[in-house]
Parts: structure tokens; C-alpha cells; sequence
């Protein structure tokens, strides 16, 4: 059974160049929101998780809202195993496809159809099941010849339909989704559209970033509101939305737990 647990999960990116007096003094003056400290080693860090607790279960569709910069985006990537976290305890379980970033797992000099098997591995999918679906993911990429050219190559489109592709060839446990497929062109979005319908109904747990309000409300069952990196608000989509959309001069509440 799918599941994905957080306990104090926190997220530190050091700034290694943060020795520097006029940098210290500059990034320091800069923020506002508290996110800048010091890590373990005294170096200047951005703390872009903090005091994250969260529980998914079978079933569950979590939207996550907030700001860009509010650590949607990191948090993600957490979940996917992209960053490790620098505090607290994180636990999932299940097989795992994220479309989040284009290019995560992509080798540029290796052609179209040789990044059908990289990004496999990526996902931890076997050259085997891979080529068991080869020419169904090469078919709906419509990419032709361009298949077999480095995808170096390719532009933003024809990326994003390979990665695209690949990803949505299996059901997953877990579907982790950020906003870069809205990038591609009007007409494979109509295509991808169609076919992420039944993709997320077959997936356990779907965590889906967007700044799409009809689209969270439409896929999702559950949302937290995330603002410098802490997790401020959980409930239904439209309650979260509401806080997201009030007045932006309300003052941030106190963090909240996530659990379900």
C-alpha cells in the first residue's frame, strides 16, 4: 500500500559563498521572511522547508498552493527523492512518477529513443518494462525521425512530450506533478490532457503544484498552503484557496501540521 509520511522535515541549501561580508550583508538586509540562517558548519543557509509534517494515504490528492518561492517546487522534489532532507523523517512507499522538471534525467548527447531507457532508470523501471512499451511511448510522442537525433536537439516542446511520454507509460503509486507540462504546445496538451485523466484515477496518491484553481479543485481532495517554506494552512481546496486569495495584507498564521 502507497503511502508517503513527513516528520519535521526541513530543507537547507547553504550559500558557500556566504564568507563574504558584503554578500552577508547583502543577502541578509534583503530578506524579509526569516528563511535565511546559519546551518550546522556557521555557513549562511537558506532554509527553504521547515517544521514540515505530512501524511498521504491510499487515495489521497493533495494540492499544494502557495506563492512562487513558497517551496512547492522543493517540496516536490523531497518527495520524489530529488533533495534529501538536512532534518526530520521522511518514509513513502511505492513506485514513484514525477513530472516535474523537464530535463531531470535527460542525457543530452544520447538520442530520443536512448533517453526512453535513461529516464526509465530514472523512475526505477526496468530496461525490460521499458521495451515491453517502446513503441507505444515513441508513437505518442509524435516526435518521427526526431527519435533518433540527440535530444540536445530538441526544443522545450519536444522535451517535454518525450519526458511526458515516458512518464505517463506506467500507472505509478505515486504521482508527483509540478506546472512545466503547461509549456508544451495547444495541441499535445489536448492529447495529454485525455490521457492524465486516466492516469491520475489509476495513480494511489497524486500531489499535483499549481496556480490552476479549477484544476486543484477539479483533481484534488486535499491542499495545504505553503508560505517560506512552512506549511501555514490545510483543508479542502476551496478553504486553502480562500486563504491563499485574501487580503494580502493578513498576517501569516503559525505553522500547522498536515496529518491526515
Amino acid at each position: 500500500m502507497a503511502f508517503i509520511h513527513l516528520d519535521d522535515v526541513a530543507v537547507e541549501f547553504p550559500i558557500y559563498s556566504g564568507g563574504s561580508r558584503s554578500l552577508r550583508k547583502l543577502v541578509l538586509s534583503a530578506t524579509t521572511q526569516g528563511n535565511i540562517g546559519k546551518d550546522a558548519q556557521d555557513r549562511l543557509a537558506v532554509l527553504a522547508l521547515s517544521d514540515i509534517d505530512l501524511d498521504l494515504r491510499h487515495g489521497e490528492r493533495l494540492a499544494l498552493i502557495g506563492a512562487n518561492g513558497a517551496g512547492k517546487s522543493t517540496l516536490l522534489k523531497v518527495l520524489a527523492g530529488i533533495y534529501q532532507p538536512t532534518r526530520g523523517r521522511f518514509r513513502k512507499s511505492g513506485r514513484v512518477s514525477a513530472l516535474l522538471t523537464s530535463s531531470v534525467g535527460l542525457i543530452p548527447d544520447a538520442t530520443g529513443r536512448e533517453n526512453i531507457l535513461a529516464r526509465g532508470m530514472y523512475m526505477d523501471i526496468h530496461p525490460r518494462e521499458m521495451r515491453a512499451r517502446f513503441d507505444e511511448i515513441v508513437e505518442f510522442t509524435e516526435l518521427g525521425y526526431h527519435i533518433d537525433m540527440p535530444v540536445r536537439t530538441y526544443s522545450s516542446g519536444m522535451v517535454i512530450r518525450l519526458c511526458f511520454a515516458v512518464a505517463t507509460a506506467f500507472p505509478p503509486d505515486i504521482l508527483l506533478m509540478d506546472e512545466w507540462l503547461a509549456a508544451g504546445d495547444a495541441g499535445f496538451l489536448a492529447k495529454a490532457r485525455q490521457r492524465m485523466d486516466g492516469f491520475v484515477a489509476r495513480s494511489n496518491i497524486l500531489v499535483l503544484a499549481s496556480h490552476s484553481m479549477p484544476l486543484l479543485e477539479e483533481w484534488c481532495n486535499r491542499a495545504i498552503l505553503l508560505e517560506s517554506g512552512h506549511i501555514v494552512a490545510a483543508g479542502t481546496v476551496a478553504e486553502v484557496a480562500e486563504r491563499y486569495q485574501g487580503p494580502i495584507a493578513a498576517p501569516a498564521a503559525e505553522p500547522v501540521a498536515a496529518s491526515a
